[in-house]
């Protein structure tokens, strides 16, 4: 591959993110190209390295390490393309967020969860990074219960069956942390 961005916007399709993977494999450097192009100002080339870059995070984590804080505070560029929203917010639903990182994703992720313009698979992955990082902090998942039950019957049935599995948890967690209360 002679140039990276030139093969982005060759084809919009998997065979093309596919093969695009295969020749960045394990090698940062390249790896550390598609996420210039991912965040990119161009629009169109910044939704094409999305799919990429979420692919190659799929099968090597480590390679988006370095790139974390950027990726996240990228998310506050005004007109961001769905594509990289949705792609941003899918590779941190999978991955451990660094305590430096966490309340920046909260802000933004609650106010995905809370506008009605947020497309339904961006809020089930903000669902699920927010649980993930408020597992252990009891204030953080009442406001997340809260915000999910509130929206719940208004929900598509994508944010519906995402939310009902994170209540479940949250209420498992809830309980157990009761139940341990009592004990003492």
């Amino acid at each position: 591959m002679d140039d990276l961005c030139t093969e982005l916007l060759k084809e919009h399709s998997k065979a093309q993110v596919l093969k695009i993977m295969e020749y960045i494999g394990a090698d940062q450097s390249k790896f550390d190209e598609l996420i210039g192009l991912f965040l990119n100002d161009e629009s169109r080339i910044a939704q094409r390295a999305a799919w990429a870059v979420s692919h190659c995070v799929e099968s090597r984590p480590h390679l988006i390490q370095p790139h974390l804080e950027n990726m996240v505070f990228n998310l506050k560029e005004p007109k961001l393309h769905d594509a990289v929203v949705r792609n941003t917010v899918k590779i941190l639903a999978e991955l451990d967020i660094p305590e430096t990182l966490q309340g920046h994703i909260i802000n933004i992720y609650f106010d995905y969860l809370l506008s009605q313009k947020t497309p339904v698979a961006v809020k089930a992955h903000a669902m699920q990074v927010v649980f993930n990082i408020a597992r252990n902090e009891p204030d953080l998942l009442g406001e997340l219960k809260m915000v999910i039950e509130e929206q719940f019957p208004y929900g598509s049935a994508g944010f519906k069956s995402r939310g009902k599995r994170i209540l479940k948890d949250i209420n498992k967690i809830i309980n157990s942390q009761k139940k341990i209360r009592k004990e003492r």
